[in-house]
This record gives structure tokens, sequence and C-alpha cells, in this order.
């Protein structure tokens, strides 16, 4: 047990990797007495048994101004060591403010809190790396272990392909079955593109696309055969160069006598298909029908809206726009970058491209300065309950509910699923959850709201013949067509509804919740909201994740729009129709992890195409040379 995190953990940080400084004092207010309040911390609202913990401690007097304890008085409030008691009759455990606050926020994962305590937690606590583990989080046990002056701290820190270099030249006889094994194991990371990661990488902060091909390292060396493997979007993250490797390996599966199903747009992976399924003819509502089935080159001839756009090409531009000014990034050495330094130009369409773990997300998300008014809209997931819809998440449900209320005299709180119009017998969730205590938790459709979330008495009030539940299950072009006239005209709700169909959402429903949202749906949704922002630089992280090859035409258009509107947008991308499309481009390479992290090209596309200097002037050259211009 020596070597896992839970035999061999790091004492001082508890196998976190990271210890935290906490100052308390800008949230209590030292002139007021517990008794007025003086805590201004999430969960410690006046009142909760949180509050009464302290005030009825008496380990202090709760009438006196926290600046009038004693030294003794200060200590118990914020340091006291765990100290049984009763409060209101209930046994409790008392301990300092500090340490309590530490337990119950710091020690968890900072992505899986809340928004209010993650908010919290950002500006009272500060994070390094624990000086006793150096933030490898085993104890000093596991790290006076070495092979050959490596302990395995230092192992889990390289380079995925420098480990498999190093484990390759051991040598050791005594364990060649398990260093075989695990020569495999880190080879099939390497193949699949991903030698620039390390293994002491935490999972939470791969992308996707990194997180799909890291499950499928398992699959590649296994002898299983006749087994269906269902993979969603394996392209996602890739650039062009990759994309042919990841094509092999699924083939390679195939090969092994294995049923493989891809869900794809990437032309480059549907012309390996032996078979191809078409869904459509739309989205949402408009689809679920099976367009097309047969080969590729059946797809090609067909009517069907992927046939139609399989050999599109976007074309480079005539004429590229004029910067309107430039922001400065200077000598940038986040993760893999090399003292990099560079001048984005301004006002224009900038796209940042490269191989995977070439270093484009520190350049752009980690080395841009603060306070330069940046707009950032990636695809992490969207923080809210069961109940968040895409109606509450952009503000659309406030018009909505103004308009209800309006228009039949009652209060805009009644046509809320979670305020006073919730159905009571499922608490306007709609279903019924039983937990079945060691068997997995079973939902229901309430039977008495019918899964309609609200009172029966709620649904009796309409705007323009229709109730909260049915416009709730409007699509978003449905309800902008329904807001657009009549007695149910809200230019409010329309200005909203437009930015979502603007970015190509127009088929998701207002209700649905936004735990069924994709990853690109969920940037398109941010990017909805973004845009009624007053920020002038937009950074978009892969914003073509999940989008057909019809609606990269419709992306393109909105980009355009919000450089023609005077923002400038910077996008990182892998897509080459967007790199065609692109003003400017800022190729970072030449490879990925130690064998990238520096500026390779920049310049036009044109330029980027004349040169063919680099992995992606090559791919780039051959996209806009075959194929026709126009959709």
């Amino acid at each position: 047990m020596t070597f896992t995190r839970a035999g061999g953990m790091c004492a001082r940080c508890e196998g976190r990797g990271t210890v935290s400084d906490v100052d308390l004092t800008q949230f209590f207010d030292d002139s007021k007495s517990l008794a007025d309040g003086a805590l201004t911390i999430p969960g410690y609202q006046p009142g909760g048994w949180n509050y009464r913990l302290y005030s009825e401690s008496g380990f202090f007097d709760p009438n006196k101004p926290i600046r009038g304890f004693t030294e003794q008085e200060r200590h118990d409030f914020l340091y006291r060591e765990p100290a049984r008691m009763k409060i209101a009759g209930i046994n409790m455990t008392y301990e300092g403010l500090i340490p309590r606050v530490q337990k119950a926020f710091l020690s968890k994962d900072p992505e899986a809190l809340q928004p209010h305590i993650r908010a919290f937690v950002d500006r009272a606590a500060i994070f390094t790396a624990c000086p006793e583990c150096g933030g490898s989080r085993l104890g000093e046990a596991a790290r006076s272990c070495r092979i050959k002056g490596i302990n395995i701290a230092d192992a889990c820190a390289m380079q995925i392909s420098d480990l498999a270099e190093w484990v390759r030249g051991l040598g050791e006889p005594g364990v060649a079955p398990l260093l075989a094994k695990l020569q495999q194991t880190l080879d099939s990371f390497v193949e699949i593109g991903l030698g620039y990661l390390s293994l002491d990488r935490p999972s939470g902060t791969l992308s996707g696309g990194e997180a799909q091909r890291t499950k499928m390292i398992r699959q590649l060396g296994s002898s299983l055969t006749d087994v269906t493997y269902v993979f969603d979007e394996p392209t996602t993250g890739l650039h062009p160069h990759d994309v042919q490797r990841m094509n092999d390996l699924l083939l390679r599966l195939r090969d092994k006598g294995n049923t493989v199903l891809v869900v794809e747009h990437e032309p480059e992976t549907i012309a390996i298909a032996d078979r191809v399924v078409d869904l459509g003819p739309g989205g949402g509502a408009e689809g679920g029908a099976v367009c097309f089935e047969g080969t590729v080159d059946g797809l090609r001839t067909s009517d069907a809206l992927t046939g139609r756009h399989l050999s599109y090409r976007a074309a480079l531009k005539p004429e590229t726009r004029k910067p309107a000014g430039s922001l400065e990034i200077r000598d940038a050495t986040l993760h893999n970058l090399r003292d990099v330094s560079v001048s984005v130009p301004l006002g224009v369409l900038v796209v940042v491209t490269g191989v995977a773990g070439s270093g484009k997300s520190s350049l752009i998300h980690g080395s841009i300065p603060k306070g330069a008014g940046v707009v950032s809209i990636d695809q992490t997931p969207i923080r809210g309950s069961r109940r968040s819809n895409p109606a509450t998440y952009t503000g659309l449900l406030d018009p909505i509910r103004t308009a209800f209320a309006k228009v039949n005299g009652v209060k805009p709180e009644l046509f809320s699923a979670n305020s006073a119009g919730a159905c009571p017998n499922c608490a306007g969730n709609g279903v019924i959850y039983t937990d079945l205590a060691f068997m997995v938790s079973v939902e229901t459709v309430c039977e008495e709201c019918e899964g309609k979330r609200f009172q029966a008495s709620v649904l009796e009030h309409k705007l323009a013949g229709r109730d909260i539940s049915e416009v709730l299950a409007m699509s978003v072009n449905e309800a902008l067509t329904f807001f657009g006239s009549g007695t149910a005209n809200t230019p409010a709700a329309q200005k909203i509804l437009a930015r979502m169909a603007d970015v190509g959402l127009g088929y998701i429903t207002l209700g649905q919740p936004l735990t069924t949202l994709s990853g690109g749906e969920r940037q398109r949704l941010k990017l909805a909201i973004q845009m009624g922002t007053e920020g002038a630089i937009y950074v978009l992280d892969e914003p073509t994740s999940g989008l057909h090859l019809a609606d990269v035409q419709q992306l393109l258009e909105l980009l355009d729009r919000l450089v023609d509107a005077g923002k400038s947008v910077i996008v990182i991308e892998h897509h080459l129709a967007v790199m065609a499309h692109a003003d400017w481009i800022i190729d970072l390479g030449p490879g990925a992890g130690h064998d990238g992290g520096r500026i390779v090209f920049e310049g036009t596309p044109a330029d980027l195409v004349a040169a063919r200097s680099t992995l992606t002037g090559k791919h780039l050259a051959a996209y806009v040379g075959a194929g026709t211009s126009g959709a």
C-alpha cells in the first residue's frame, strides 16, 4: 500500500497535494456581534445551525462585538480544538471557525462546489503546493523508494512519451511481465496522441476528447473480440494531423473482430466507415428519422443534408480584415510554453491552432493579461441543479413569467416550477425519485402533474392560448415565432431567443434539463448569453464541437457578425473550415508537450497555405485545394 494514495499519502496535506492559507477577516465584521449577524460566510445565516453553534457555544458573549473579544475568546472563536456540546438539546461538535471552514469547503474539489461556494473559496483561500510532498500527494515512505534515481512521483510527473522510453530502458528480468504490460499501456498513450500528458495530470483538467481517448487505452490492449464499441465524437479536440491516427485505431478495433459504432461529424472519419446511418433531416423535434443508410459513396450522391455537405470545402477569403490594434502576450511560460511572446490582432477573427497539447489553451486561457476585457466561453459543464434548463439559465424565464402574470393578473412566482407554482407532489421536478438503497434510484413521472411540474390551477392561466408547461415544451424556433406577435409579443424574450437561434440552438426546447446538453451546445448557450454583454474580446474554445457540417457555415456567419459589430474574436480551433475563414492564424507546435510550446507561424491563412511550413499549413493547403468553395 506504500505507493497508493490510501497507504502512502502525505500526512501534511492528507493526499490533496495542496495546502491552503485562509483569511476570513473579510467575511466577518469586527464591529458587530454574532447576534447582530457578523458573519457573511455561505451557510452561516443568523438563526441557522452553523450560526447557533457559535453564538450558543458559551465560549464568548454572542452580544459582544468581535473586536472586543479577549485573546482567549478570539482563539476559541477562530481556532479552538473540537469539543462536544449540546445546542438546543442536540449533540454537536464545536471547533474554531477556520478549521471548520477548511473541512467543510477547502478539502473538497473546487470544481465540484456550487458557484456561490466556489466564489467564497476563491476569495477566502490561497492554495499552494504542499511543502512536505511538493504536490505529489505521497508520503516520505513512497518518495524514498527509487529506481535508477527516479521515485514514483518523478515518474508520474514525466511526459508519458519520456516515461515510455525510461521504462523501455529498465531491463529488470525479475519483473519483465509487469514491465511489458506497463510498456504496452504507455506506448498506447503515445500511439493515440496523448504522449504529451503526464500520469499525475488531474482527470478534471482533461478535455472531452482527451478523456475519451484515455478511456480507449484499456481497449487497445484487450484480447476480447466480438465486442461492440460506441464512440461519441472521438475526434473532438484533434488536429487534422491526429485524425488519421484515430481512424487507424478505430479500424484496428474493427479488424480484431469487433463492431465499432461512431457518432461523428468529421468527414475524414465518415469516409472510413463501412456503413453510414444518417439521421435528420433537422435537429430536435425536426429530426429523429433515418434519412440515409448505406455506403459512404451512396451518401455522397444522396439528397441527405450530410451527403450534400460531405465534400464541402470553405474557401480562403479573397481579402482579410485589417486589425484595429493588438493584445500583447509577453514571455508566457505556463505549462509547456517557451517564453512565448505574441501580438494577437484585435478587431478581426483570429484562429489559434496547433496539434493537441501544443499549448493553445495555455497561451490564450492562461497567459492573456488580466483586465484585458476578455469574455472566455468554453465547454465546461454548466453549474446548476437538475431543475435548471435553458430558460432559467439564460434569464429567458423572467420575461416569460412577467408576460403570463400581466395577462392573467397574478404574481409571476406562480409560473416558476421552483417557486409558488410548483406541483406539491413532486416539488416541481415533474418526476418522483425513489431511493432503492443499494440499487439505482428509480425515476417515475409524477401522476399528479403528469410531468408538467406545475399545479393544475397554474395551468389554467394562458398566454395566447398556451399554458406555461406548453411554452417550456417549445423549441427555441417555435418560441421565437410565438413571442413575436399577438398578445404573446414579448420583445425581451425575443431578444434572448434570437441570440439562441443565432448560435444554432433553434432546435433545443426551453425546458429541457441542462444536463442533456452536449459540450458544444453548452458552449453555444454560454455564447448566446455573452452576446448580450459589453465584452470587447471573445475567446471561444473549439466552438465546432458537436456541429454538423451544415451548421459550421452558420457558425462562421455568426463569428463574422460579431467581428463586424466591433468585437474581437479569438477561436481555439482545429476545424479547417474555420481556419480557412480566419483573418489571422497563430499556429503553435511543432509537436505536443515539450515538443511544442512555440509559435511556428503567424499570418493570414493564404500565407500559411503558401508556406506549407507547418503540419497545419500542409493540411490546410490540401483542404482548400480539394472540392469547391461554397455550401
